[in-house]
C-alpha cells in the first residue's frame, strides 16, 4: 500500500508530482481535501452548539456561508479524483467491466458505512435515516464514475446543463401531489414528497422529520457539482496547455461559474438543504478557483512546507470523518453532571470542565473546543502518517 488515500469520501488519493505539467496526481488534491474535512470537523464538534460564530452555521434556508460550501467541496473533490484514479484505464481502450464492477463496490461500501452512522448506537432499523452525507457521496462516486468512463468531456458537460435544467424544472414547475403547485418550502417541495413516498417519515433525517437534506431527487443536480469536478479534472490533466495556462483558464471559468450561478439565484434560491442548480454554479465555482490556486502554489511552485497538516487529513479523510462522528455517540452515551449543574455526554462534561470557565465569550469558548478536536486529530493522524496506515475501501 502506498501513501495515498482510497478513503471513500475522495475515491482516491495524491502523490507528489515529479514535474507539474504531467498528468499524475496532485499534492494540491490532498491537501484540498484535508483543509475540507478539517473544516467538516470544526463545524460538526463546537464546544457548545448554542453559542456558534455565524459563519459556522448553516444558512437557516436560501442563502451560503462558509459551512455551506464544506459539502459541495467533498463531492467535487470525488469528481477529481475519480479522473486521477479511472482515466488511465480509459485511455488504454480495455475493457471496463472489472473497473466499473470496483466503482460500484466501493460506493456500496460508502453507503454501508453511512447506513452504519445513522445505526449507532441503537441499531434501530425501524427509524434508520437511509440517505445521509455519506449515502449522497457514494451515489455521486458511483453516477459520476460510470459517466466519465462511458462519456467524452464534452458530452459531460452537456449532463451538467441537463441536470441543472431538469431539477430547476422539476423544482419550480411540477406540481407537488398533495399539496398543490410547485414550492421550495422545506416540507412541501417536490424533493420531500418523494423522500417521504419512497422511504417514509421514519427513515428521514430525525431533525426534520418531513424532509431530509441529502433527499433522492437532491442527487440529480449533487451529480452536476461531481461533474464539474470531473471536468476540472480533466482540463488539468491536458497535456497541451503550460501549467500557468491551465491554472489562468480554470480561474475564468470558476468565476463565470460562479456568477452564473449568482445571475441565476433571483429565480432559483441558492439553498443547500434543496442542493438547487445555482448552489451548485456557485460552490462549484468556488471550488473551481480553490483548486486552481492551490494547484499552482503546491504543485506548479513546489511550495509544500506549510501542508502537512493538510495532507494528514486528506490521506485519512473517511477515517476521521467516520471516527469523530462515532465517538461524539459513544460520550454521548456516558451522562454526567457539569460545574453549572447541566447533565450532557462526556463530550459536554470535559467541555465544561476544562475550557469553558476560561472563556468570558462563551462562542469563543465553543470554537476553542472544536479547534482542540482538530489538533487531538492531528497528532493522532500524523502518526498514522508516518507508519503508512491509511484507510482502504
Amino acid at each position: 500500500m502506498n501513501t495515498v488515500t482510497q478513503a471513500a469520501v475522495a475515491t482516491t488519493g495524491a502523490q507528489p508530482l515529479v514535474e507539474a505539467s504531467q498528468p499524475g496526481r496532485l499534492v494540491s488534491l490532498d491537501v484540498f481535501r484535508g483543509i475540507t474535512v478539517m473544516a467538516m470537523i470544526l463545524v460538526n464538534n463546537p464546544g457548545d452548539w448554542g453559542h456558534i460564530y455565524p459563519p459556522f452555521e448553516h444558512a437557516e434556508w436560501n442563502g451560503c456561508t462558509p459551512t455551506d460550501l464544506i459539502f459541495p467541496f467533498f463531492l467535487f473533490i470525488v469528481g477529481v479524483s475519480l479522473v486521477y484514479a479511472l482515466d488511465g484505464v480509459k485511455q488504454q481502450g480495455g475493457p471496463q467491466g472489472p473497473v466499473l464492477w470496483r466503482v460500484a463496490r466501493r460506493a456500496a461500501v460508502l453507503f454501508g458505512l453511512g447506513l452504519l452512522l445513522s445505526l449507532y448506537p441503537k441499531f434501530d432499523f425501524s427509524v434508520v435515516r437511509i440517505m445521509g452525507v455519506l449515502q449522497r457521496i457514494a451515489l455521486v462516486f458511483l453516477g459520476c464514475g460510470f459517466i466519465f468512463l462511458k462519456t467524452s468531456w464534452r458530452t459531460q458537460a452537456w449532463l451538467v446543463v441537463v441536470f441543472l435544467v431538469s431539477y430547476a424544472v422539476l423544482m419550480q414547475v411540477v406540481p407537488v401531489p398533495g399539496f398543490g403547485p410547485a414550492n421550495l418550502e422545506p416540507a412541501t417541495n417536490l424533493g420531500a414528497w418523494l423522500d417521504r413516498l419512497v422511504f417514509s417519515e421514519a427513515h428521514l433525517w430525525k431533525s426534520s422529520k418531513t424532509w431530509d437534506p441529502e433527499g433522492l431527487l437532491g442527487t440529480l443536480p449533487a451529480l452536476g457539482t461531481g461533474l464539474l469536478g470531473s471536468l476540472t479534472a480533466q482540463w488539468l490533466r491536458r497535456r497541451d496547455q503550460e501549467p500557468a495556462a491551465k491554472v489562468a483558464w480554470l480561474f475564468v471559468a470558476a468565476g463565470a461559474v460562479t456568477i452564473l450561478g449568482l445571475v441565476w439565484a433571483p429565480w432559483f434560491p441558492i439553498n443547500k438543504a434543496l442542493w438547487t442548480s445555482p448552489y451548485v454554479l456557485y460552490t462549484g465555482g468556488l471550488a473551481m478557483a480553490g483548486l486552481a490556486a492551490l494547484y499552482w502554489i503546491c504543485d506548479v511552485q513546489g511550495y509544500r512546507a506549510w501542508t502537512k497538516p493538510a495532507l494528514v487529513y486528506g490521506v485519512n479523510a473517511i477515517l476521521v470523518f467516520c471516527l469523530s462522528a462515532l465517538l461524539s455517540r459513544t460520550f454521548g452515551l456516558f451522562k454526567l453532571t457539569g460545574p453549572t449543574g447541566k447533565t450532557g455526554g462526556l463530550k459536554e462534561w470535559l467541555y465544561e470542565w476544562g475550557i469553558a470557565p476560561f472563556f468570558t465569550d462563551p462562542r469563543a469558548a465553543s470554537l476553542v473546543g472544536a479547534v482542540v478536536l482538530i489538533i487531538i486529530w492531528y497528532f493522532i493522524l500524523s502518526w498514522m502518517y508516518k507508519k503508512n496506515v491509511v484507510l482502504k475501501v
